[in-house]
């Protein structure tokens, strides 16, 4: 059942009466380009076809309910709160992600209270940006109930920044704008090559089935929270260091002058700024690669990118380096981790030919650890935030 329709369901089992509409938005991988969103750097993500589905009805008053549909089918229902009360940190918990969507839209003259219930197949604390697509998911729905149902890209920009805001001024994550805006304008087929500094963006064709190869996701079943797991710590630290070498954001510096800017850090900030300014470069060639169809050529620089943010930004864990490791071992051309760290999926790029052969030694290899099965399946490029149809 796709996520709208269960969405649907849910909705009517919780209300008695149809919902005015289901808007759903995607889970994302990112193929390179790691913490450098809010470096100003540049991301090459693209959306999963896994989503998030919010089904939604208007209110006559300022009231937000919400309610969502758990992994074992059970309806979650959180406490209704008035959207002129909200405020950061209220309320908490999952009810946290939608309602900070209320609070940052209410500035923008969405004030009349909504039905909501969220539904969908993104696996939470995967590295695969549920919290931004139940976010992006509920822009829509909301903006939809107002009567805007089709924004262009430019809307779609200015709508994962205001998701952005929701996750990190209400929820008080400080993610970059990456997961929103590969949540809110990739499209099917493609990656997005984002500059995040100008706001340029570039769809860059990604058929990897037709060059005999795929995207293999590794979800490594290890949770994470971006909350508490060092991300913060790692943001700080690149500020911190782009201000120590007087630049806006560690993206100014080039690879060329790396080494005398790292000769000007302290040794705890050097391995942060060396991950991002090289995360770029890798970003950039990879880009250069795909626009001439040579898909199987971006495989070192994931292995590269794995490596940097194994060492250099420390955001690793050992389930993350086997299945990176094995991978690699069992034919891979190249394997990184995707998202925050400390935790979540990598991902593979493989021969189609390979691809049984990898899954079943990275299984192996897990099991012989004493880690928890994977969760395994081959990423394909998908549309982004959209109202769907049950």
């Amino acid at each position: 059942m796709t996520a709208a329709k269960t969405a649907d369901r849910a909705f009517r089992s919780v209300h008695d009466r149809a919902p005015e509409g289901v808007w759903s938005a995607p889970g994302r991988v990112n193929l390179i380009g790691e913490h450098t969103d809010y470096n100003d750097g540049f991301v090459l993500p693209f959306a999963l076809p896994h989503r998030l589905a919010c089904a939604a009805a208007p209110r006559e008053d300022t009231i937000l309910t919400m309610a969502t549909v758990g992994s074992d089918g059970r309806i979650q229902q959180a406490e209704p709160v008035d959207i002129t009360t909200l405020r950061p940190g209220f309320p908490d918990g999952w009810a946290a992600y939608p309602s900070g969507v209320a609070w940052v839209l209410r500035e923008h003259g969405i004030d009349r209270g909504a039905d909501l219930v969220v539904a969908g197949d993104v696996p939470t604390g995967a590295g695969l940006s549920s919290s931004a697509a139940i976010e992006c998911a509920v822009a829509m729905a909301l903006l939809g109930l107002a009567g805007e149902d089709s924004p262009d890209a430019a809307r779609r920009a200015e709508i994962a920044r205001w998701a952005q805001r929701a996750e990190n001024e209400f929820v008080g994550v400080p993610t970059g704008v990456l997961d929103q805006t590969a949540s809110m304008c990739c499209v099917e087929g493609h990656v997005l090559f984002l500059d995040v500094r100008s706001g340029q963006a570039e769809q860059v064709p990604f058929n990897a089935a037709g060059a005999g190869l795929c995207v293999l996701v590794i979800d490594t079943r290890v949770k994470h929270s971006l909350g508490g797991s060092g991300y913060g710590d790692r943001r700080r630290g690149t500020e911190k260091a782009a201000e120590l070498l007087g630049v806006r954001a560690l993206r100014d510096i080039t690879p060329e002058e790396l080494p005398s800017a790292l000769d000007r850090l302290p040794a705890d900030l050097a391995p942060l700024a060396r991950h991002v300014v090289t995360e770029n470069a890798r970003v950039l060639e990879a880009v250069g690669h795909l626009r001439e169809g040579r898909i199987a050529d971006i495989g070192p620089l994931l292995g590269a990118s794995h490596a940097s943010m194994r060492d250099d930004y420390r955001i690793s864990c050992a389930e993350l380096d086997l299945a990176v490791d094995t991978a690699r071992d069992a034919g891979a051309l190249g394997a990184r981790m995707t998202g925050g760290g400390f935790g979540g999926s990598a991902i593979a790029l493989i021969r189609e030919s390979d691809r049984h052969a990898v899954e079943v030694a990275v299984t192996t290899a897990f099991d012989a650890a004493g880690f928890r099965e994977p969760r395994l399946f081959v990423a394909v490029p998908s549309a982004g935030a959209a109202r769907d149809y049950p």
